[in-house]
């Protein structure tokens, strides 16, 4: 199962290099181009980000009374990272990767998911701050649309979805269950035409509710702690704003701050609501129309979106597989004989 699951993540990073080889060979010839002082400054803000988004799981951990070394964390927040931008999850699908390591290293599980749906929490309520910055902006300059607005609603619908099941697990574990149940019958009842099985077991969503609830009670007493999750998503946020500004320089392109919070959260909040990986083929052409909208000439909008989404996207991509692939190297034990052996 374990292999399978592995091919197919290889298959979808495949496909989305595949998918995105156009992009790649444009921002080839852009990086050529550009300004190397402050691609590097760039770069370094994109690092730093990654460092910082390791530090939010961190804060994490402790607030749900886990320890986990700073290094492990980089490499499970930056494999979670390069999962969710190959498979479109708004999010979601990167807490397979806590919960793949917490097993292996029988770790609550129940906390670790508390922890994700935590993290996807915040995520959005940071997100959700810049929009609303982002769409001050854009009201200002009457440059608002009914797109926008969708996608933004769509994103609340999913952050409210995480903040009920938290509440839900709190205050009524049983509640949580009963929901849990409905939507793996829901489940079972669309695949089993395909599947001729169940794939989901109703049991299951019962004792997967206790331990959330499980998770959720070592919380009580940490409620001074819960800011500082808040503080490391928001700074995030900062640290990529810096990263587009960096682009803009990069490239020779003034700025104002409204153009760059109004770029920044139009294409963000695409990146999410996207169907496609990473936004991959819509952000690619929202972006640069939101810059041009914001009084940034076409082309140099489509320059700095090929630039930004280098660092954001591909930098961090490279970077998730490579911390995929050492998560999941064979980890030596030892046997009865005392000699050293593999395990997968």
């Amino acid at each position: 199962m374990k292999k399978i699951i592995i091919i197919i993540v290889v298959l979808l990073a495949a496909a989305f290099i595949i998918f995105s080889f156009s992009e790649l060979e444009q921002i080839l010839e852009v990086l050529k181009k550009s300004n190397p002082i402050f691609l590097l400054v760039a770069f370094l803000f994109e690092i730093i980000c990654l460092f910082n988004n390791a530090s939010t799981f961190g804060a994490l951990y402790r607030l749900v009374g886990l320890k986990e070394k700073r290094w492990q964390l980089f490499l499970l927040t930056t494999a979670a990272n390069f999962i969710n931008l190959i498979a479109p999850s708004a999010g979601v699908g990167g807490i397979a990767v806590f919960l793949d390591a917490a097993r292996r290293r029988k770790i609550s599980t129940a906390r670790v998911m508390v922890v994700g749906v935590l993290y996807l929490v915040y995520e959005y309520a940071a997100l959700f701050c810049i929009l609303l910055l982002g769409f001050i902006v854009l009201i200002r300059r009457n440059n608002l649309n009914a797109g926008e607005l969708v996608a933004a609603s769509f994103l609340l619908v999913i952050a409210l979805a995480d903040g009920a099941m938290l509440v839900l697990g709190y205050k009524a574990p049983e509640k949580l269950g009963n929901v849990l149940a409905w939507l793996a019958r829901l489940v079972n009842r669309i695949l089993k035409p395909f599947l001729h099985r169940d794939v989901l077991k109703i049991e299951n969503a019962y004792h997967f509710s206790h331990e959330v609830a499980e998770g959720i009670a070592t919380i009580r007493g940490s409620h001074k702690n819960l800011i500082w999750p808040f503080l490391f998503t928001l700074n995030n946020k900062a640290l990529l704003l810096c990263v587009l500004a960096s682009t803009f320089l990069a490239l020779n392109t003034p700025f104002t701050i409204g153009t760059l919070v109004g770029g920044f959260s139009i294409s963000y909040l695409f990146f999410y609501a996207s169907p496609t990986p990473s936004g991959v083929g819509i952000v690619d052409g929202i972006m640069p129309a939101a810059l041009n909208t914001l009084k940034v000439p076409i082309t140099e909008a489509i320059l700095i979106t090929l630039v930004f989404r280098t660092m954001t996207i591909w930098f961090p991509f490279f970077v998730g597989a490579a911390a995929l692939r050492l998560l999941h190297r064979p980890q030596e034990t030892s046997n009865e004989d005392g000699k050293k052996k593999k395990s997968d």
